[in-house]
């Protein structure tokens, strides 16, 4: 399986709709967990960088360093 490659600050598309009802996010903290912020209603969550990888749809916007 191909290893999905993202950075701080990336837009990224989620498999999931938020219950707000985007699925847009921003990466706003990376580690061992990830930290992500819903950019519709702002709300954020931290998962698990495997989990996180697993239901990562695509990157919108790239910030690569």
């Amino acid at each position: 399986m191909e290893q999905k490659i993202f950075h701080l600050n990336d837009e990224v598309e989620m498999k999931k709709p938020h219950p707000c009802g985007t699925n847009h996010w921003k990466i706003i903290r990376m580690g061992a967990d990830i930290r992500i912020k819903c950019m519709g209603c702002q709300h954020s969550v931290m998962i698990p960088r495997k989990e996180f990888a697993k239901k990562l749809k695509k990157i919108l916007v790239s910030h690569s360093e």
